[in-house]
């Protein structure tokens, strides 16, 4: 395993839009956007659940965790989608939904960020 001083590239392909969403975020944290980058998919990664299924649920078909069917309606209608369109409708919503959810956690002392430590982690009771 690598030590913390490690470092390698990573690259990514967002829109414009949601480059400057994440300097502005990262600004108002404090953070360089690598930092904020690495943060938010660590933030992610923690904890990350697929839901079980029910009994009257589908199986997924070739293992996507349900995802076949959001796909299929996000191309319905649509004559050819990109990697960034598609990827952009599955997960409309999901980062300013983290972003709230962090805010109220942070604000009700229960989530604290520490650009120092490089992340947020749960207050611990006293």
């Amino acid at each position: 395993m690598m030590g913390d001083a490690d470092s390698v590239p990573v690259k990514t392909y967002v829109p414009p839009y949601q480059k400057e969403r994440w300097r502005e975020h990262a600004e108002q944290l404090g953070m360089s956007q690598s930092e904020f980058v690495r943060t938010m998919v660590q933030a992610g990664r923690r904890d990350f659940e697929v839901p079980e299924r029910t009994a009257d649920e589908e199986p997924a078909e070739g293992g996507s965790s349900g995802l076949e069917p959001r796909v299929k309606d996000a191309l319905s209608g649509e004559d050819h989608r990109s990697w960034d369109d598609l990827l952009a409708a599955l997960t409309d919503g999901m980062e300013d939904r983290l972003e709230e959810t962090l805010t109220e956690l942070q604000e009700a002392n229960v989530v604290q960020y520490s650009g120092r430590h490089g992340g947020y982690r749960l207050v611990e009771d006293a």
